[in-house]
């Protein structure tokens, strides 16, 4: 740490003599089971999250989620009930405003197998549910914050923290909530596990939207007025072709999955079919949508049927951008002063850093634990690595206060 200033030095000592605590933290938090549909589970963490996070000053309070709606396996409409997020506010009219978000929602529901901790290495790593993604990371986030509260350079430093309840689910309750948090604000981090466990950052990410095609056609008699049905699982099918012939380096397509169907004497006049679509670039996102348009007139028309579109890209492409470039130059000097090398690729998985940067806020995503085996039995935090990255979040966010004066 040779190359940090006084003040740089003492911040960053801070940060890491929260080691323990942060430590102590993830592992309560990780024994509270909160699934993303798992609402008492989340009700549970945001009590623990409202009290650890008291620690800071500002404005603490807990939107309501934005009312979401999904399509049942008949077609029907109906609303998908979601928890509440955090949102902390802290200085609003300093000078430097900065955005960090994480989420408090896993991917494992209430009755899954994966509900302990386990030293795989005593002492060194750690196994459980949510340990790194991103459990761990709100630790790194909250020991990095204190750091900076007891910094003489504070009172320049604005900032917003949102921990939504629906993240492993696209944010769709939380995505306004996100938008709103990022108007203004001149960087955001993120606390997404790093993408590979030696600590290399996510850079850009494709886009992703989830699609439901209900198709209404016409039920007959399968023997003998067949001519007269209108078959929605043909149509479906052939819709699901349509889109998947379309696949390219730029745009994966992916038709997860058709229900509906009839007893075997019954043309069916129904079916749902389910659809992921992850665009590469904002063009290949428009290209989709063209796509999507073109494929359900044309199916429409060929089977005489009836389509209801629902969904969108929650998640835009996330390119990188010469403002997040630069971000990026910022925490990889920072990680070069610790002592830590700090590199980046490009991922396949979408997060809220896709949702931030759409907003024209460069963001770092991945600023959370080392670790891995993610949204699986086998995921693992490395320890040490809560230190390492509440230093380099703190030290990141002198820099660019730094910046700004």
């Amino acid at each position: 740490m040779e190359g940090l200033s006084n003040l740089e030095r003492a911040c960053v000592e801070q940060a890491i003599a929260q080691q323990d605590d942060m430590l102590r933290l993830t592992q309560l938090w990780a024994l509270i089971n909160s699934g993303s549909r798992n609402l008492a589970g989340l009700a549970a963490m945001e009590g623990e999250l409202a009290d650890a996070f008291a620690a800071l000053p500002g404005t603490l309070s807990f939107p309501d989620p934005t009312p979401v709606d999904a399509i049942d396996a008949a077609g029907k409409s109906f609303e998908v009930p979601h928890g509440r997020n955090l949102r902390l506010t802290v200085r609003p009219d300093a000078p430097l405003q900065l955005l960090f978000t994480g989420h408090m929602d896993t991917v494992f529901p209430v009755d899954h197998a994966f509900q302990d901790l386990t030293w795989l290495e005593p002492g060194a790593v750690l196994n459980g549910p949510g340990v790194a993604d991103m459990k761990g990371g709100i630790a790194v986030m909250l020991a990095a914050l204190k750091s900076i509260e007891a910094s003489p350079v504070a009172s320049q430093i604005g900032y917003d923290v949102v921990i939504n309840s629906d993240e492993e689910v696209g944010s769709l309750g939380s995505a306004a909530l996100i938008a709103e948090a990022a108007r203004g604000k001149r960087a955001a981090l993120t606390y997404e596990p790093s993408a590979l466990p030696d600590g290399t950052l996510a850079g850009a990410r494709p886009g992703s939207g989830n699609f439901s095609f209900t198709v209404h056609g016409r039920s007959a008699h399968a023997g003998r007025n067949p001519q007269d049905g209108r078959n929605a699982v043909i149509a479906a099918a052939d819709l699901a072709l349509r889109l998947k012939a379309a696949m390219d380096g730029g745009l994966s397509v992916n038709p997860a999955k058709i229900d509906g169907g009839s007893p075997n004497n019954v043309v069916p006049d129904m079916a749902v079919l389910r659809v992921n679509m992850r665009p590469t670039t904002l063009e290949d996102q428009a290209r989709a949508e063209a796509l999507i348009r073109d494929s359900v007139a044309a199916v429409s028309a060929a089977h005489d049927v009836h389509i209801h579109v629902h969904g969108h890209f929650a998640r835009p492409p996330k390119p990188m951008t010469p403002a997040i470039e630069h971000l990026f130059g910022v925490v990889k000097k920072a990680g070069e002063d610790l002592g830590q090398s700090i590199g980046w690729k490009s991922t396949g998985g979408v997060c809220d850093g896709n949702n931030i940067a759409a907003c024209g806020v460069p963001v770092i995503d991945t600023m959370g634990v080392r670790g891995g085996s993610i949204h699986s039995m086998e995921e693992y935090l490395i320890v040490e690595s809560l230190g390492e990255r509440a230093a380099l979040s703190a030290l990141t966010i002198l820099r660019l206060a730094g910046e700004r004066a």
